[in-house]
């Protein structure tokens, strides 16, 4: 392309600007012909110039004849800051969703497994942001610590997501799509069971996209007697000791991811005997449980989780569960902090406090058990969401 100046006077202050507003000078490249005497940076009259990187944008003032045209604003805004493609995709699988937010964007829910199928608009500008929440973690079904939520991860950039409020745990890193079906797991809450190492740790949670994974952990177990907690995408809480020793919560963000997926887990201790008991809350998105030590009457409340609007309204994920205990310690278990942060559970000292399942769908841990007989809570079920720019 030639780009000829064409003055019969010119006077000093004059201005021509040009921008390579397609991202194309690399491949079709700008010629700046000053026409006939004039020059470009003091160069020779009539010297050419030629830009020819993507992006590229300069703008000219009319100094003098000695100087002639000085290029004063010179910058390269290529594809890396260019808006990102509009995709249009679909999603299958029983319960999941497909809803538009902020009118330009779109949110794919998963509750379960499914597919997210972009049918266009993909390629090396097909970016979206997500959130990725596994299952929570469930305990034993007496005095146990309670269970850890699930693996937190979530990215979000405007403008490939727009400004909603995230987390304050979300990532910039967002992802990239190309046509194609990328399959979606949605990882089950543990489930608490008898026995010192009952109680199951909550399952992972998958987003595929273009050549890679996003996975979260399952919350960690809860456990109870001399045993520490189980590690996971946020750690269970320690179990009670029956004597002057501690456990500790089990670590979280395992496997280590960064931004951290969640907390670790609170540590149990004991009173002079075993009626002494008190354990450890499960960790969370955002904080750590609290360690629930004698002479203390409460056990360690749950970790907070973390809340975001990526879909459109402040939903909050992955609290880690109260722990339980027993009496005399035991009678005022922790709570999931605050009551109830991230969908998980409280632990309750019989019919006091029934409710001690993470939510569905919110990745919490489960409560530990209380008294012997009185049963844990489960973990909540975790949460795929997706969001990108349609129109």
């Amino acid at each position: 392309m030639l780009l000829k100046w064409i003055y019969q006077q010119v006077s000093a202050g004059a201005i021509v600007s040009v921008q390579d507003y397609n991202n194309t000078f690399d491949t079709h490249a700008l010629t700046v012909d000053p026409n006939g005497s004039e020059k470009i940076n003091g160069g020779d009259a009539g010297e050419t110039i030629e830009l020819n990187t993507e992006g590229r944008g300069v703008t000219f003032v009319y100094i003098d004849a000695t100087v002639g045209w000085r290029s004063v604003q010179d910058n390269d805004f290529t594809k890396a800051g260019a808006a990102p493609a509009l995709i249009c995709a679909s999603v299958s699988g029983s319960g999941n969703t497909l809803a538009t937010v902020d009118t330009n964007f779109k949110v794919a829910t998963f509750t379960g497994p499914g597919t997210f199928t972009v049918n266009s608009g993909g390629g090396p500008l097909g970016l979206a942001g997500y959130l990725v929440v596994a299952g929570g973690g469930a305990s034993p079904d007496s005095h146990s610590g309670g269970a850890g939520g699930g693996g937190y991860r979530e990215a979000k950039s405007d403008p490939v997501t727009g400004p909603y409020t995230g987390s304050p745990v979300a990532s910039s890193s967002t992802i990239q799509f190309v046509p194609g079906a990328f399959p979606i797991t949605v990882g089950a809450g543990g489930t608490h069971s008898a026995g010192n190492c009952g109680g199951s740790s909550g399952s992972n949670s998958v987003l595929n996209h273009s050549g890679s994974t996003i996975t979260s952990a399952g919350g960690g177990s809860g456990r109870n007697g001399s045993v520490n907690g189980v590690a996971g995408g946020s750690g269970g809480g320690g179990g009670a000791t029956g004597n002057p020793c501690t456990t500790n919560g089990g670590a979280g963000n395992t496997p280590p991811v960064s931004p951290a997926q969640g907390f670790p887990g609170g540590g149990g201790g004991g009173g002079s005997s075993a009626a002494g008991d008190v354990t450890g809350g499960g960790g969370g998105a955002t904080a750590a449980g609290q360690t629930g030590v004698s002479p203390s009457t409460d056990s360690g409340r749950g970790g907070v989780g973390a809340t975001t609007n990526i879909n459109g309204s402040p939903v909050a994920y992955a609290g880690g569960g109260g722990g339980g205990g027993r009496p005399p310690n035991g009678t005022s278990p922790g709570a999931a902090s605050p009551c109830g942060t991230g969908g998980a559970a409280n632990a309750g000292d019989n019919a006091a406090q029934p409710t001690r399942n993470g939510l569905a769908n919110k990745g919490g841990g489960g409560g530990g058990g209380v008294n012997s007989g009185t049963c844990a809570g489960n973990g909540g079920s975790g949460i795929v969401v997706i969001r990108y720019k349609f129109q």
